[in-house]
């Protein structure tokens, strides 16, 4: 298994969308790296769901992967805002996986709360000018967080 962090704006798409769809294609990546990563994930994989551009920037949720990826037909749409005319149907460029809601987090692990811990200091996220919005989470890194997280949340609840 797998371990990923998977960036979104939330006025875009957010945690809250995700756990009403249940399930919903990650699609709209348009970057190399970002893509070769989702080539690489699995069913079952787990991904931290990460809120970009947004007042409070952080992990607010955890879902899973559950489809290989599979080419992203935004990519052929002219309408759509993902658009990519070099990619067609014969040669796909992009591609998305399909993710699963797992649970939502509240509060919001802060970015300035994750770069707080010794632990998490080698993460892509935390690392200056690492922008890519899909990223490898290390077997570690994962097993922290998800500690810090569920004792979080079980407070909470």
């Amino acid at each position: 298994m797998n371990y990923w962090l998977m960036k979104t704006e939330p006025r875009v798409f957010s945690i809250e969308d995700l756990e009403k769809e249940k399930q919903s294609p990650w699609e709209g990546v348009r970057n190399y790296q970002a893509r070769n990563y989702m080539k690489t994930m699995s069913i079952q994989d787990l991904a931290f769901i990460y809120h970009s551009s947004d007042h409070t920037i952080g992990i607010a949720g955890l879902a899973s992967v559950v489809s290989t990826a599979y080419p992203d037909d935004t990519a052929f749409d002219p309408q759509s805002p993902y658009h990519d005319p070099r990619s067609c149907l014969n040669n796909p460029i992009w591609v998305r996986v399909d993710v699963g809601f797992l649970k939502k987090y509240q509060p919001i692990l802060t970015l300035s709360e994750m770069k707080s811990y010794p632990e998490l200091s080698t993460m892509m996220v935390l690392k200056k000018g690492c922008r890519l919005s899909i990223q490898p989470v290390s077997h570690e890194e994962f097993k922290f967080l998800n500690t810090l997280l569920s004792h979080r949340n079980h407070q909470n609840t």
